[in-house]
């Protein structure tokens, strides 16, 4: 980057915070999806006003901006495919006012979502989104996102909650959208538009966030099952009973025996396993733990479970947040994110998931499959040998037969992990008659092309190319000559 701009940068907001080093640069080059790209140039800003600045001088140069919450982003939404600049909301992170008396808080973008939730916790309140990464996912990456988590079936996702926002537009002006009222009919709801727009029309720089009060009483129920189908089949009936649980979590045998394996948990062995939340008055969570344990018998499980017990079931829940690092853990094989975020209409569950596991035994690979059931929402996680680029070529196709399926039944490339690059592909064909409206929406508001280029409809290829492994890949995006070169750390 040209030294005169890196000097107008260190201008705006110090030269302790901004960073050209080669270390940094390739640090803040992926986040936790497959993709890397290095970036030019690490800003750190800690306002609003350096935020419209630096904005206002990459506008002018036409330099990619690319902003940067938690770096926990799957598809590699802060990736800068285009080089750049990285801006980091790490110093933005203050939680500016908590007004309980009108349901909101306001916050900087920065501010890591527990941390917010244990304060709020305080007085009785919490922002309901639970993402799995909630230790470390900010909430300006979880607007940008629209991210939700486990409870989304009762609580919704991140949108619902948004109520008003302060955004550098492209052009580095800065724009108030929403209000701090519960309702508003006041002209376009603009604060919805940048509410999973992925970085790509402006970067947050403050949010009203709406609070809810923190329920008093939760159980939960776990019921295991010897058929995938059959435990797809609860998680419908329970909903068409109707029981609305606060979350209901689903794992797959793969899943199941890697926690078990892992961490030592509790769990039955079995096909896959449905835990079902429910929260509320002690009599409403009682009658309705009755009726899903009938509903789980009756649709053949094998066992089940029930517990209000607050330490076994912090222990349950964990394990299932488990899932992750237990799979990463798993001896000659790296979990990979490829297609690991669709949703589906409920009742599709059970088809959904027993297509994918067919898939799996066509190409040979492990499709580990979990995830937030009860409203739709499936994650799956490939296990492959990075350095076998059969492996790879193999999970390409069967991502693509992935997807086909989730097309089929009615459902969506994304259910809260958002598009990026690695979903790209597949949400450019299921949105087929859309993109032509958002590609005039991204032009209207960013001419130049700043704001996370290469991202969404933009990206063009294949999704195995810009890997963070240290492989060389082709422009169809399959792996070149030379692939299989040692990945340290991998056996």
């Amino acid at each position: 980057m040209n030294p005169t701009i890196i000097k107008e940068l260190e201008n705006i907001v110090g030269p302790e915070n901004v960073s050209t080093s080669e270390a940094d640069t390739y640090v803040f080059g992926f986040d936790s999806s497959i993709h890397h790209h290095k970036a030019d140039a690490v800003v750190m800003p800690a306002t609003t006003e350096e935020v419209s600045a630096i904005v206002k001088l990459a506008n002018r140069h036409k330099i990619p901006v690319v902003a940067r919450g938690g770096g926990t982003g799957l598809s590699g939404h802060a990736v800068p495919v285009k080089g750049g600049i990285v801006l980091s909301t790490r110093r933005m992170n203050k939680i500016m006012e908590i007004r309980v008396e009108d349901l909101y808080v306001r916050v900087q973008p920065g501010i890591i979502n527990d941390e917010l939730n244990s304060v709020l916790k305080k007085r009785n309140f919490y922002f309901p989104p639970t993402p799995g990464s909630g230790k470390v996912a900010t909430i300006g990456g979880m607007v940008a996102n629209n991210a939700s988590g486990m409870r989304a079936i009762k609580y919704g996702a991140t949108r619902d909650y948004v109520m008003g926002m302060e955004v550098v537009l492209p052009s580095g002006e800065v724009a108030h959208f929403g209000t701090r009222t519960i309702k508003n009919s006041s002209g376009y709801q603009l604060d919805r538009l940048i509410v999973g727009s992925e970085g790509t029309l402006g970067i947050i720089t403050e949010i009203t966030l709406r609070i809810m009060p923190v329920p008093r009483n939760k159980a939960l129920v776990l019921a295991a099952f010897d058929d995938l189908r059959k435990a797809g089949q609860t998680i419908s009936n329970v909903i068409a009973y109707p029981v609305i649980p606060s979350a209901m979590e689903f794992m797959d045998r793969t899943c199941i025996d890697a926690v078990i394996s892992a961490f030592n948990v509790n769990f039955p062995h079995a096909e896959a396993i449905v835990m079902i939340e429910l929260d509320g008055h002690i009599a409403e969570i009682e009658e309705n733990m009755k009726i899903i344990e009938k509903i789980s018998e009756d649709t053949g499980a094998i066992e089940v479970r029930s517990s209000s017990d607050p330490k076994e079931m912090d222990e349950w829940v964990a394990a299932r947040k488990a899932v992750l690092p237990a799979m990463s853990a798993m001896p000659n094989k790296a979990s990979v994110a490829l297609a690991d975020d669709m949703s589906v209409p409920i009742s599709k569950i059970p088809d959904a998931v027993v297509a994918f596991h067919e898939i799996a035994e066509k190409y040979d690979i492990i499709i580990a499959t979990y995830g937030h059931a009860g409203d739709g929402n499936l994650h799956t996680k490939f296990l492959l040998n990075v350095n076998d680029e059969g492996a790879w070529k193999r999970g390409e196709k069967a991502v693509d037969e992935v997807y086909d399926v989730v097309r089929s039944l009615g459902g969506t490339t994304s259910g809260e992990h958002g598009i990026a690059i690695t979903k790209a592909p597949y949400m450019q064909k299921e949105r087929r008659d859309a993109l032509a409206a958002m590609i005039a929406v991204k032009k209207a508001l960013d001419p130049n092309n700043i704001m996370n280029p290469g991202k969404l409809f933009e990206w063009e290829g294949k999704i195995l190319s810009n890997l963070r492994y240290p492989a060389d890949v082709e422009e169809d995006g399959h792996p070149a000559e030379g692939f299989g070169d040692p990945v340290e750390g991998v056996e």
